[in-house]
C-alpha cells in the first residue's frame, strides 16, 4: 500500500514519521519549573556553596575551630599555670618531677587521702614540675598567633610592594622586581637563623623597660625577619595578578575618567583579585607557623618560660628514652595544625580560585 505525501494533511503526514503515542502533554507542575529562573548568585556565595562540598575542607575547619576554642577557653579554667611548678598546700611538690599522664605524685596522692580536690595531670609533668598539658596550650597559642600575625605582615608588605610595581610597570617595576629577585635567592633557613641571632641581640637592649619587653625580643624578631624575607612570594602573586588585570576596559575608562593611581588600585583593581590572595594567605600560615616552630626548636624562638611547640619538643629531647610522650605529643599538634591549615587552604583554592572553575 502506497501514501501520496502531496494529498495527505499535514498532520497525518507528521504522524506516518513520529509514534505520537510516545509524547505527552506537560503537566502545570513541569510548565512551572521551566518558568522558574535560577537563583541569583554572587561569587563569594557561590564559592561558599562549592567550599561546603569539600569534606575534607569542612572537616579541617572544624579542627581548627576547636583547636582555636581550646586554647582560648581552656587557661580559663585549668588549675595550673604554664610556669609555675605544682603546689600542695602552698608549698612547691618537687615529688611532682616528670609524672606520666593522669597519674598523681606523693603529696598530691596524701592531700587527697585528706579530702582534698586535685586535679590530674593529662599530659602529665615536666622535669620542672610543670603541668605539661598547659604548656601545650600555651605553646599552641603562640604557633597560632605567631602564623597569623606574620600572614598579616607577608600581606601588607607584599601588596603595597607588588600593587606598585605591577601598576607603574617600565622601570619601576624593573627596579622593584630585580630586589625581589636577589631577596628571593637568598638562602631561607640561613638568612632566618642569622636575621633572628642578629635582633635578638639589638631587641633584647632596646626594648629594656618598655611596654614591648614583655612579648620579648625573640618574638618581635620572628616578625621583622617574616617582614624582611617572606613577602617577595606575596609581591610577584600580586604583580601578576595586576598585570593581567589592568588592562581590562574599566580600568582604562577609570584612567581616562582621571581616577587617580591609589583609587583605581584601591577600587577596581585589587577587589578583582583578592580572592587568590586571600588563598595564598591561608597557606603561608601553615609556612609561618612552621617557621616559629623550626627557630624555637634551635632556641631562636619565644622567651622562656613561654613554651612554644617548637620549644617544647627540643626540651622533650633530654628524655626522649624515658618520657618519649613529651616528644610526640607537640609533634602531633603541630601535625595538625599544618595538616589542617593546609588542608583548609587547598578547599578555598578550588572553591575561589577562578581558573579552577572555568
Amino acid at each position: 500500500m502506497t501514501y501520496n505525501a502531496d494529498k495527505l494533511p499535514r498532520k497525518n503526514l507528521l504522524s506516518l514519521q513520529i509514534d505520537l503515542k510516545k509524547f505527552e502533554r506537560a503537566t502545570d507542575e513541569e510548565k512551572a519549573q521551566h518558568e522558574i529562573m535560577r537563583e541569583s548568585t554572587t561569587f563569594f556565595r557561590d564559592g561558599m556553596r562549592k567550599l561546603k562540598k569539600n569534606p575534607l575542607a569542612i572537616a579541617s575547619l572544624i579542627v581548627l575551630f576547636c583547636l582555636v576554642v581550646t586554647i582560648i577557653v581552656v587557661p580559663m579554667f585549668y588549675p595550673y599555670s604554664y610556669e609555675q611548678m605544682i603546689t600542695v598546700n602552698g608549698k612547691r611538690d618537687k615529688t611532682a618531677k616528670n609524672l606520666a599522664p593522669f597519674t598523681y605524685s606523693k603529696n598530691e596522692l596524701k592531700a587527697i587521702e585528706e579530702g582534698q580536690e586535685i586535679f590530674p595531670h593529662i599530659f602529665g609533668t615536666d622535669e620542672l614540675c610543670r603541668d605539661y598539658f598547659i604548656r601545650v596550650i600555651y605553646g599552641a597559642r603562640v604557633s597560632l598567633v605567631v602564623g597569623l600575625f606574620a600572614s598579616l605582615i607577608v600581606l601588607v608588605i607584599g601588596l603595597l610592594y607588588g600593587s606598585i610595581s605591577g601598576y607603574f610597570g617600565g622601570k619601576v617595576d624593573i627596579v622593584m622586581m630585580r630586589i625581589v629577585d636577589i631577596i628571593y635567592s637568598l638562602p631561607d633557613t640561613l638568612m632566618v637563623v642569622l636575621l633572628s641571632v642578629v635582633m635578638n641581640q639589638i631587641l633584647g637592649s632596646a626594648l629594656k623597660g618598655s611596654a614591648l619587653s614583655k612579648i620579648g625580643p625573640n618574638m618581635i624578631s620572628l616578625f621583622i625577619v617574616f617582614g624582611v624575607l617572606y613577602w617577595v612570594g606575596m609581591a610577584r602573586l600580586v604583580r601578576g595578578q595586576i598585570l593581567s588585570i589592568k588592562t581590562n576596559e574599566y580600568v582604562l575608562a577609570a584612567r581616562a575618567l582621571g581616577a587617580p593611581a591609589g583609587r583605581i588600585i584601591r577600587r577596581h583593581i585589587l577587589p578583582n583579585c583578592m580572592s587568590v590572595i586571600f588563598i595564598s594567605v591561608a597557606l603561608q600560615i601553615p609556612s609561618a607557623i612552621f617557621t616559629e616552630s623550626f627557630l624555637s626548636f634551635i632556641g631562636l624562638g619565644v622567651n622562656a618560660p613561654m613554651p612554644s611547640l617548637g620549644s617544647l619538643a627540643s626540651d622533650a629531647l633530654n628524655g626522649i628514652t624515658s618520657y618519649a610522650y613529651r616528644l610526640v605529643i607537640p609533634a602531633i599538634v603541630i601535625s595538625l595544625i599544618v595538616l589542617s591549615l593546609n588542608l583548609f587552604g587547598d578547599g578555598l583554592r578550588d572553591a575561589f580560585d577562578p581558573k579552577l572553575n572555568q
